[in-house]
């Protein structure tokens, strides 16, 4: 009897507000999804790539790009669901900037399975100085962890790592300018207990990484045996840092 109502609820609710493409709004069959255009402008990443940081490589039989070989990351697995471009800067503009909180579920959709379950792992959101989060009203990076968290059976833990200064934004800022400006600007919570935890740090956009490195700095001093990135999307391009 209940699957029954839940059928003729959804039917009702699909009548009234029909599920719209994450990218154009257009009418399409299933909620957090895209229409069959945005379908093919999308370019997913997935598990291809380098096996540690993730990046493309060129038609090889290797399994690591050669800056993984000669300098193993602190990172020690990167995936992330598409490629930064117009299409997926605006998904994650709208969550941010728009207030258009269901798309963190949308995110989460292509984002959960490349999360491992093996290890038990936490999933830690990059935070939001306190400034920024009064500002905004919430933290994106969060809302997705959330939502990744009910798909997969993890903990999202939003309080192990905070921002503990303000940053200016890194846009148009050189690899080195962004290090900088983010090192020592995160904190492990001292009640922590990471000793040999795996953290998956949740992130909505993947630039350079000088973020995500000062976070993984930070949890490998608190004790994490591991520490992973995933992200919704990913910089390819250089010329798309400015």
């Amino acid at each position: 009897m209940r699957s029954t109502i839940n059928t003729a609820l959804k039917a009702v609710l699909d009548f009234a507000l029909p599920p719209r493409c994450a990218g154009c709004g257009a009418i399409v069959a299933d909620v957090h999804s895209f229409c069959g255009d945005c379908w093919s402008q999308v370019e997913f990443l997935g598990e291809s790539g380098c096996m540690t940081c993730g990046m493309p490589l060129e038609a090889t039989d290797a399994e690591l790009c050669g800056v993984c070989v000669a300098k193993p990351p602190r990172i020690e697995r990167t995936r992330s669901a598409v490629a930064y471009d117009e299409l997926s800067r605006s998904i994650a503009i709208r969550l941010k900037y728009g207030r258009k909180v269901a798309l963190a579920r949308t995110m989460a959709r292509f984002m959960a399975p490349l999360v491992r379950p093996e290890h038990d792992p936490v999933l830690v959101p990059v935070p939001l100085h306190r400034g920024r989060l009064w500002q905004r009203g919430f933290n994106q990076s969060l809302l997705v962890a959330n939502e990744i968290a009910r798909a997969t059976g993890l903990r999202s833990e939003a309080r192990l790592l905070r921002r503990t200064r303000s940053t200016p934004a890194l846009k148009g800022m050189s690899i080195a300018q962004r290090r900088k400006t983010v090192a020592g600007a995160f904190a492990v919570d001292p009640a922590a207990d990471l000793q040999g935890r795996t953290v998956v740090l949740v992130d909505d956009v993947l630039t350079t990484g000088s973020t995500a490195n000062a976070c993984a700095k930070v949890l490998k001093k608190a004790g994490a045996a591991r520490i992973e990135l995933v992200s919704w999307a990913r910089v390819i391009k250089p010329t798309q840092l400015t």
